[in-house]
């Protein structure tokens, strides 16, 4: 097997260049959630399904560390996925899932 074969190819590190948001995204298909919890239950699944797809967002943009996702942006990220504005309890939710990608 030739050498040039073994080594990898050079990658071009998106910490440095922001990736643009592929847009408009494919919204995924919707399946019903389990009859028969409690309201808390609905409540939370959605508020982390919107959490993650907007930290999902966020990091596609170019935004790796919690510090530089402040309210504003979490926010003006929703707007541009097509998401309702989160609540400060999902906009903190969004960090912790940065936070703890790593």
């Amino acid at each position: 097997m030739p050498a040039a074969a073994l080594k990898p190819k050079p990658t071009r590190s998106t910490a440095k260049h922001p990736v643009p948001l592929d847009l408009p995204y494919a919204p995924v298909e919707k399946r019903a959630l389990p009859p028969g919890r409690p309201r808390e239950w609905y409540v939370t699944h959605n508020r982390r399904l919107k959490a993650l797809r907007l930290a999902i967002a966020l990091l596609d943009s170019g935004v790796y560390v919690p510090n530089q996702a402040r309210n504003e942006t979490i926010r003006s990220t929703a707007e541009l996925i097509g998401v309702h504005p989160p609540s400060e309890t999902t906009c903190h939710m969004v960090r912790a899932l940065i936070r703890y990608s790593r």
